[in-house]
């Protein structure tokens, strides 16, 4: 498998040519990047696939809010059905907005605005003229989208998986080369295991940091379990694990310490059917006799909470929330605090 990806190397070359040469042009200035007004923070990775932006947003959004400072959050809306800008309400559905999205307006309510818009400058006009001039902006997953230029880029990247050994798409994962983190003015490694050392710390750092930013480490917090319908038996042994994200080997591995483990995996940002859930369901009946639930994550149940076959409390189906814990947090909240307050 691997000696056919690098005969794709040829396209990957081509891919960043073109990407570096998009790149230059806006270095240059020869292509304009809007200035956002205000205060406004970039989220973003180098690559495809979860990385674990949206545990950094919401984290993001709730340090914000404890300062009592106003949030809106501005994604294109990724995998929606609609096109346009659209303000998200407590009855929007992820069809409408993207599950991402959704999952900010679920866990957030009214405290946030949550805006999507294909056109970021569009959503950043909306958000400027509707809302308080105060409102701090969180673009998601926009670091590639230097039509906009937020006042701080903070680029994600998975311990396992870190952009520095990774190379380019269709070879790699990569969605421009590894000096596009040169924009970056925070990095974060995500998904880091409890087992790391210093040493593999410091040498993160040193891979990472290439222009002197600030590198974070992170590591995944799971909550307790989330009811979707049906009740939660007096114990579990067994779970039957569904899942449409980039990359649920971290739930995977925290679940198979405590659990008997069977999973069921779709692509990312998969647009579940009510055959899916019948088939989920036949699998449930099967898998193990008692004592057995069927978990998802967060993301998929923005997806998965409309559908009647789950809503009728015939299956104990639950989900798993995702928080994150930063290493030198109190650094981090330094860097953010100074560039909210300064003039």
């Amino acid at each position: 498998m691997k000696s056919f990806r690098w005969v794709l190397l040829p396209f990957a070359l081509v891919y960043g040519a073109v990407t570096r040469f998009r790149n230059r042009l806006f270095n240059l200035g020869w292509k304009r990047s809007y200035k956002i007004p205000g205060k406004s923070i970039t989220i973003g990775n180098l690559s495809v696939g979860g990385t674990g932006k949206s545990p950094l947003v919401a984290y993001l959004i709730e340090y914000f809010l404890s300062e009592n400072i106003p949030v809106a959050t501005l994604s294109r809306g990724y995998g929606r059905k609609t096109k346009g800008l659209i303000n998200a309400n407590p009855q929007t559905t992820a069809k409408e907005i993207g599950d991402e999205p959704l999952q900010y307006q679920n866990r957030f309510g009214d405290a946030i605005q949550v805006i999507v818009s294909e056109d970021r400058k569009t959503g950043v006009d909306h958000i400027r003229k509707e809302l308080s001039e105060n409102t701090i902006i969180l673009l998601d997953d926009a670091f590639q989208h230097r039509k906009v230029q937020a006042g701080i880029n903070i680029l994600v990247t998975e311990f396992h998986r870190p952009y520095s050994k990774d190379f380019l798409l269709p070879v790699g994962r990569l969605r421009e080369s590894t000096q596009g983190a040169n924009r970056a003015d925070i990095i974060l490694v995500s998904k880091c295991p409890e087992s790391i050392t210093v040493n593999q710390k410091e040498e993160l750092k040193s891979q990472l940091a290439k222009s002197g930013q600030p590198v974070f480490l992170s590591s995944f917090r799971y909550g307790d379990w989330k009811s979707i319908s049906g009740a939660l038996p007096e114990k579990v042994e067994n779970v039957l694990l569904v899942t449409g994200i980039g990359n649920p080997e971290p739930l995977l591995d925290h679940l198979k310490t405590k659990y008997s483990l069977t999973h069921i995996k779709f692509p990312d940002h998969y647009d579940y059917s009510a055959g899916d859930i019948d088939s989920i369901h036949q699998k449930f009946n099967t898998f193990a006799s008692r004592d057995k639930i069927i978990l998802t994550t967060e993301k998929d149940f923005m997806r998965l909470q409309d559908f009647k076959g789950i809503q009728d409390g015939s299956k104990p189906w639950f989900y798993q929330p995702i928080d994150i814990v930063i290493n030198e947090e109190k650094q981090l909240k330094t860097l953010l605090d100074e560039y909210v307050r300064k003039n």
